[in-house]
């Protein structure tokens, strides 16, 4: 197996993009990253999406996407894992280089949310859910995650406000990003007042759905040393399942296939919770935060939401959603696992701006970053790491 980094990096605004349309989006973002990594053409591309075929009427986005970015010919699929999407393709493409089977891999990212409003978009997002046993009764993805916080408070004596410290998190960082989709500051209080979406999920809650896409470029790390100053090694990939129908698991408030990713991706890079100093984690809910974080093994059982503090910041002891989440910056859904890529290249490259983390954990990081599909049904987790701070890893 190759050592595999990312050479660059473009991302679009997350918007709501009245005036493009998936083929625009991803093109725009595929362009900068080739840009960005002085790549020409690229052996494969891998695209991700989630929902194109229902919310924008169009499947078979690996040829559409090659085409109108002038790249016909290559090797063009698309990978679709819900949610998870953008960490599947990024799984795709690392092992495409890993196992020599390409050598420079363009992996995008794009979903349109904007295509479909109102009753149409949320049928749109459920089909990642169980159609014959959960979507065919009408639950959705938020009310689902409403059923797991409510029985988390209930077990753990936990009040709605203490999430509201990952919102919180999330808002500040966000407001630092210009590609975000909602830059406001939110005020300490205001959380536990927000109108409810799902009881107890309410709007300051969720993500908000979102238009954008983000494109990352993939090469063996001999290679790249050649290509970029700084290359970023992917030292760990791991894919893992739990049960696609919430009620079929044993401990629904365990996630199983969290866990397991963690561990492997972990493993493989020869690391610990200890030494990230960066997660990106997949906060469409401030549920699903305290559940990942617990899962991956920063907190014990029942005692997640106790990050909701200045920890977390990005001066804290383990920053997340450093260019502000999916709640803050948006979640365009399959793209989403690729703009947590991008965004930890340029922590790790030292570019993030004002979103840069700290100055204590920059040189020797260690980014974990996390794709979520559904409520944990298929997780993708990869650890990546500055070459400096790679090589001193290996010696």
């Amino acid at each position: 197996m190759r050592e595999v980094a990312i050479i660059g990096v473009g991302m679009t605004p997350v918007t709501e993009h009245w005036s493009s349309g998936l083929r625009e989006l991803a093109a725009e973002s595929l362009h900068a990253a080739l840009q960005d990594g002085a790549a020409g053409r690229p052996d494969a591309l891998y695209v991700a999406n989630a929902y194109g075929a229902l919310s924008s009427s169009q499947a078979h986005l690996g040829a559409l996407v090659a085409d109108f970015s002038g790249l016909t010919g290559i090797e063009a699929s698309t990978i679709e894992s819900g949610d998870a999407s953008g960490g599947a393709a990024l799984r795709a493409g690392y092992l495409a280089v890993a196992s020599g089977a390409a050598d420079v891999v363009a992996v995008v990212g794009v979903e349109k949310s904007a295509d479909a409003i109102g009753a149409a978009q949320t049928e749109s997002r459920s089909v990642s859910l169980d159609a014959d046993y959960e979507a065919i009764h009408g639950l959705t993805l938020t009310a689902q995650a409403a059923l797991l916080m409510r029985r988390y408070m209930y077990e753990h004596g936990v009040e709605i406000g203490a999430f509201e410290g990952f919102s919180i998190n999330a808002h500040a960082n966000g407001k630092r990003n210009p590609r975000a989709m909602y830059r406001n500051a939110m005020r300490a209080g205001a959380f536990a007042k927000a109108p409810m979406v799902a009881d107890p999920v309410n709007l300051f809650d969720s993500a908000p759905d979102a238009d954008g896409a983000a494109t990352v470029i993939l090469a063996p790390l001999e290679r790249a040393l050649d290509m970029v100053a700084r290359p970023i090694v992917i030292a760990g990939s791991a894919a893992a399942t739990d049960t696609l129908a919430l009620h079929d698991r044993p401990d629904p408030l365990f996630l199983s296939a969290v866990a397991r990713s963690t561990q492997l991706a972990l493993g493989q890079a020869q690391a610990t919770p200890d030494d990230v100093r960066l997660f990106e984690l997949h906060d469409a809910f401030t549920i699903l935060t305290a559940l990942s974080l617990e899962a991956a093994g920063f907190a014990e059982r029942g005692k997640g939401w106790q990050w909701a503090s200045d920890d977390i910041a990005l001066n804290g002891r383990l920053p997340i959603s450093t260019f502000g989440g999916l709640k803050s910056r948006g979640n365009p859904a399959g793209a989403t696992g690729v703009y947590q890529a991008a965004e930890a290249v340029l922590q790790l490259r030292g570019e993030a701006g004002e979103n840069q983390v700290s100055a204590a954990t920059q040189g020797s990081q260690t980014a974990l970053i996390q794709s979520v599909g559904g409520l944990g049904s298929s997780v993708f987790t990869h650890v990546l790491r500055g070459f400096e701070s790679y090589q001193s890893g290996r010696r």
